[in-house]
């Protein structure tokens, strides 16, 4: 291992892979940033780019620098303008958008930046450490580990309803899971609930969604509440408090510490990736918080911020496991990087470690050092990027509309998505309006399919739901889901009776 670790240090060093990290992480960052242009479209482009380098370490190193400065850049748009374009990034903007909209946009990025430096850097340690080890672990995860673990993630949700709000999070869910069952099956290739329309065929875009449910209300909003934008005054255009001080951090250093290991050990497993990792880093935090910091979650708590932002950034370090050690994609945007392997002639797998240790400890090398480079770029432009707050509202309106029909037309390339927007928008706004939580909606709909995929290939391999007594691990995690949801109950019961106790004691 060691002598793997000094061969990766001098490939990483040269000065063309510092070059390809550097360039990786300017590109995938200002591209995280637009919303609708996740990790997955640019490496897409990219990668005809990376294969005419001819090096495989450099372009590998150039790929995974696109891929974790995209998820870095990505929470940009979702504590700004409340339009998260990747689905990892969306749990950053339950506290990021309330702290951005409160005056602290600028400590709201710097939490953000900082989080996700640590994240990833956590990462990148663990992945040196631990990657031979865990690829043994991640072989033990089945289709029905899997739907036991999405079972797990939505057990959470009740960490994102507010209070006294858990039905209503609980038919959002519902709501969610059921939009994720329009399009073809996962049993049979044919399409359901699409009213014969071929443009639903392949189910509602993640984009297209994501955009309606956050970004259109919000554009929606500040037309009938003008005081939702500062931008017409003159106070907002100051960007002050971009600093965090010794308390503050304080009380994220446990956090981000927490969630960048079980982010990180989310990542691994193949299919599990940024977005569980970053919804249950939210749900954890929330959930163990004491009760007073649990009713800030939401409302612009930077415990909120600093949990999905380094449980996404360390499970995007992980999901290189997988990849590099067992030849699996732990997510579609590293199926991509694998075919960009396979395109350079390298074969990933158990070997690669023995048979190129020089790209395999490179990309490694390269993580610590990118994580590094994404700080230094990022903390000078904060006060710069957080002065979108202080555009005027007649221009953010706007600015927020063309970004968000955008974005729904690149995800899908189709004009249809545009109609699904406007009618999905004007429906979440209404739901806005009455109090409905939005947040478990989305994740209902980002984890219905996944659920459903791997409970039918477990079905059809156990011949029946016998897997879930059958498999140790399965009955494990859906007993960790039952006590997700009975544990927030039985705590707000006993505060109700403590706190019954002590008026009675008057």
């Amino acid at each position: 291992m060691l002598e793997g670790i000094l061969i990766g240090l001098g490939t990483a060093f040269s000065i063309t892979n510092i070059l390809m990290v550097i360039g990786g992480c300017l590109i995938g960052t200002f591209i995280g940033m637009l919303p609708g242009l996740g990790p997955m479209s640019i490496i897409s482009i990219m990668i005809p780019v990376a294969i005419s380098l001819g090096d495989p370490s450099a372009a590998l190193i150039l790929l995974a620098g696109v891929y974790y400065g995209a998820i870095f850049g990505g929470s940009t748009s979702s504590i700004l303008i409340n339009a998260p374009g990747v689905a990892s990034t969306v749990a950053s903007s339950f506290d990021g958008y309330p702290l951005a909209r409160s005056g602290k946009a600028g400590k709201a990025l710097t939490v953000a930046a900082i989080s996700s430096f640590m994240g990833g850097t956590i990462g990148a340690i663990l992945l040196m450490v631990f990657a031979p080890a865990l690829a043994s672990v991640a072989l033990l995860f089945h289709s029905a580990e899997y739907f036991a673990l999405m079972v797990v993630g939505l057990s959470a949700i009740a960490a994102f309803a507010g209070s006294g709000q858990v039905g209503k999070a609980l038919m959002m869910t519902l709501l969610g899971l059921i939009m994720a069952t329009v399009g073809e099956g996962a049993l049979f290739n044919l399409p359901r609930f699409t009213g014969g329309i071929q443009d639903l065929q392949s189910g509602f875009g993640f984009i297209t969604l994501a955009m309606a449910m956050f970004a259109m209300p919000e554009a929606i909003f500040l037309v009938l509440d003008p005081s939702r934008s500062g931008g017409d005054d003159g106070k907002s255009q100051e960007i002050k408090d971009l600093r965090i001080n010794r308390e503050e951090a304080k009380s994220i250093a446990p956090v981000i510490g927490r969630q960048s290991v079980q982010g990180f050990l989310i990542g691994v497993l193949p299919g599990a990736g940024a977005t569980i990792a970053s919804f249950l880093g939210y749900a954890v935090e929330r959930n163990i918080a004491p009760k007073d910091e649990q009713e800030q979650f939401g409302k612009g708590s930077i415990k909120g911020l600093a949990a999905p932002e380094s449980a996404n950034n360390a499970a995007c370090t992980g999901s290189f496991v997988p990849l590099l050690t067992l030849g699996i994609p732990g997510s579609g945007t590293t199926a991509i990087l694998l075919g960009a392997l396979i395109a350079l002639n390298v074969s990933p797998g158990p070997r690669l470690m023995i048979d190129n240790p020089s790209i395999f400890w490179a990309v490694i090398i390269s993580m610590y050092l990118g994580n590094l480079i994404l700080l230094i770029l990022n903390l000078p432009l904060i006060p710069y990027i957080a002065k979108v707050l202080a555009v005027p509202r007649n221009y953010l309106i706007p600015f927020i509309l063309f970004f968000t029909l955008m974005g729904a037309y690149i995800g899908q390339n189709n004009a249809t998505e545009l109609l699904l927007l406007t009618g999905m928008g004007v429906i979440a706004t209404i739901l806005r309006f009455a109090d409905y939580p939005l947040a478990p909606a989305l994740i209902g709909f980002i984890l219905g399919s996944m659920l459903e995929d791997n409970f039918a290939r477990s079905m059809q391999l156990a011949d029946g739901i016998g897997f879930i007594l059958d498999r140790p691990m399965t009955l494990g995690l859906l007993v960790l889901a039952i006590i997700l949801v009975i544990l927030p109950s039985y705590r707000a019961r006993r505060a109700r009776a403590r706190a019954e106790g002590v008026a009675d004691g008057d």
